[in-house]
């Protein structure tokens, strides 16, 4: 499972616990009449709970609950080592990344329009909304408009509690490219093993190893936070040709969890640069040109 489905199993064990009746059983008796009381010790504070008037009922129901509770508790300890495993650390976010992750769901719609365009996606801003939206349109074909699904899930994860609260890193990336090549490619989410060319560019991608892509990554992401290591981060994916497919979207998404992040702001390329953009980006391609890093921070970048 991925972190999200971690954090959501987690979440619900919890609620799970917390409306459970469950504890050590004591009977308090008044006025003729017996009440029963739980005692419990939940991440190491005890507390006591008033269950009810005593009857057979009750009481065998909560020894049936302090079974539930051992296996949720069991479950939850696993989850959480799992998480450590994944190197996931639970923070409270400031109040800048939650102002960012804000702007960016207001600008959801107006980013997953300006991808789909990257891409080639064949779509308006009225019909990206209305898939957005949860509607229906009749002017697209299926892969396109699965195309625009997959982009609005793919930011939902990134935009996620516990996603953003995640470091940028390998398992981020390719569980991004995971969600935008759903359905589209049998390798989605994993690094390419083949050979592949770009159109209109003579230059070709080397073969990637993940124990290199990860070194890289991990080289660029020691670097003190910076608008610059977001552009990298893009561009690096973009040029590598990491998957078999997806690498604009994957590139954009992951860059923007960088700088969503940080509260940084969002990069977006716009879709009426779209020609320009690819332009450099052939150039970057070919010849190393960094005059693409000014594009993109000067016309595709919205600093909080």
């Amino acid at each position: 499972m991925n972190v999200n489905e971690l954090l959501a199993n987690k979440k619900m064990l919890e609620k799970a616990i917390d409306n459970l009746v469950f504890g050590s059983i004591e009977i308090r008796e008044k006025n003729d009449k017996k009440y029963i009381y739980v005692h419990s010790r939940i991440d190491g504070i005890s507390r006591s709970k008033y269950a009810g008037e005593y009857s057979d009922e009750l009481y065998n129901l909560i020894l049936e609950n302090n079974k539930r509770a051992k296996e949720y508790k069991k479950k939850l300890k696993e989850i959480k080592k799992e998480l450590g495993l994944m190197q996931y650390e639970s923070i409270e976010l400031s109040d800048k990344v939650k102002l960012n992750i804000d702007l960016a769901r207001r600008c959801l719609v107006d980013s997953i329009y300006k991808q789909a365009i990257l891409e080639g996606v064949a779509t308006t801003y009225s019909d990206t909304e209305t898939i957005v939206n949860g509607g229906k349109v009749n002017d697209m074909t299926a892969i396109d408009i699965s195309k625009v699904v997959n982009l609005k899930r793919a930011w939902d994860f990134i935009l996620s509690e516990g996603t953003i609260s995640y470091p940028t890193n390998y398992a981020v990336l390719c569980q991004i490219n995971e969600i935008v090549e759903d359905g589209f490619s049998y390798t989605a989410g994993k690094i390419r093993s083949v050979p592949v060319s770009i159109g209109g560019s003579k230059y070709i991608p080397p073969l990637p190893y993940e124990s290199q892509v990860k070194e890289d990554l991990s080289n660029l992401l020691s670097k003190d936070d910076s608008y610059e290591v977001g552009i990298e981060l893009l561009l690096y994916v973009m040029k590598k040709q990491l998957f078999l497919d997806g690498n604009k979207r994957t590139a954009v998404i992951f860059a923007n969890h960088y700088l969503i992040s940080r509260g940084m702001g969002l990069i977006v390329i716009p879709a009426e640069l779209v020609p320009d953009y690819k332009k450099l980006l052939i150039d970057y391609y070919e010849n190393g040109s960094k005059e693409i890093k000014e594009f993109l921070y000067n016309k595709c970048l919205t600093k909080i």
